[in-house]
């Protein structure tokens, strides 16, 4: 089951943050901070981004945020998925790629859906890829204030 996070996920989303901040699945860890801010921000019912969680049977698996923007290029709205995270008890068991199914079907009026991940990260390449995501063919350049 795939649905909205709210304020009674609070204490299980951060510990998977920074379950998640602390793999390899991401270049860097990040201050507990901005985990907080995001999670802030998503209760506040934010314009900018959703956050969801993840269940298998009636317990909390993961969760994925998503943001959004504007592309000229697209030719309309992008929805970014920012962050995919399955805790490692449940992985194998499907819910990345349900959550992708999901994305397509939710935001199917978006022009683009667009994602990152660290090349080393095999199995969510292999998931990208089977769900018809295609890498760029460009550098990407970032200035973190």
């Amino acid at each position: 089951m795939i649905r909205k996070y709210t304020e009674k996920d609070r204490e299980q989303t951060l510990v998977m943050m920074k379950e998640f901040y602390s793999s390899e699945a991401v270049e860097h860890p990040i201050p507990e901070k901005n985990m907080i801010a995001t999670l802030d921000e998503a209760q506040k019912g934010s314009p900018y981004l959703d956050l969801y969680i993840l269940e298998c049977g009636k317990e909390c698996a993961g969760y994925a945020l998503t943001a959004y923007t504007f592309s000229n290029e697209a030719g309309g709205k992008v929805v970014w998925i920012e962050e995919i995270y399955v805790s490692a008890r449940f992985r194998g068991k499907g819910l990345g790629g349900e959550f992708l199914r999901f994305v397509k079907k939710q935001y199917g009026d978006f022009a683009r859906i667009r994602l990152e991940v660290e090349e080393s990260n095999d199995g969510a390449v292999r998931l990208y890829c089977r769900e018809g995501f295609r890498p760029l063919e460009y550098t990407q350049y970032v200035i973190d204030k």
